[in-house]
């Protein structure tokens, strides 16, 4: 049986993976911010643990809640969007909103986290978007969550030189019907949830570093 930590799992994707993974018969520790939302990941028969993903003394806590834990597979899936484009300056709100999920908190995680990866030899990952990509922007729209989507690919390429034993990637889950991405989204839940879990079970060692769709097309470049 496998030990997966899920960062973020209220809802959508966060929570799919808890469902996924327990229907697998794995053990799942997930994190949510409040109680209707451990509630529904302790039905699931995962351990749930307060963590917000916004403050970092709240994200800090993992070195305690885990106490030395080894990982299978841990994943930062917590994330947040803003939809304006470089025609409207963020406000400070947004920017500090956007940043501190999305990027911040995984920073702040990594450190707490990776060493329990790194002593099962596991997978860490983190959702980030085709919407990072430099070489591909087609338009300004959601610019703040595209910055911090890019840092957050950084964070993976950088962390994964300190933490040799495993192996970080960064996950695209697709455009999927989730809160953020609409019901007219092309790619359900399940099937984004399933496709980065086979990647995640097939991952081969060229992969630590990389990018990393959901349907297993590997990006090319950053």
């Amino acid at each position: 049986m496998a030990t997966v930590l899920i960062i973020g799992a209220s809802r959508g994707i966060g929570l799919e993976f808890v469902r996924q993974y327990r229907d697998a018969g794995q053990r799942v520790i997930a994190t949510a911010r409040d109680d209707d939302a451990m509630a529904r990941l302790r039905e699931l028969g995962a351990e749930a643990l307060r963590v917000d993903v916004a403050e970092p003394a709240s994200v800090s806590s993992l070195t305690w809640s885990l106490d030395g834990e080894a990982l299978d597979i841990a994943l930062y899936v917590a994330g947040v969007i803003d939809r304006a484009d470089a025609r409207h300056p963020p406000t400070r709100d947004a920017f500090d909103r956007l940043m501190h999920t999305n990027v911040l908190g995984a920073l702040q995680a990594i450190p707490q986290v990776l060493p329990g990866v790194e002593s099962a030899n596991g997978v860490f990952g983190v959702l980030s978007s085709t919407m990072s990509l430099i070489g591909q922007v087609p338009a300004s729209n959601a610019w703040l969550y595209r910055i911090s989507k890019a840092a957050l690919n950084m964070a993976v390429a950088s962390a994964r030189h300190d933490y040799p034993r495993a192996r970080c990637i960064a996950l695209d889950p697709g455009w999927v019907q989730t809160d953020m991405g609409g019901r007219t989204a092309p790619v359900s839940v399940g099937d984004s949830v399933a496709g980065m879990r086979h990647v995640i079970a097939t991952l081969g060692p060229d992969d630590n570093g990389s990018l990393i769709h959901h349907d297993g097309r590997r990006a090319t470049s950053w």
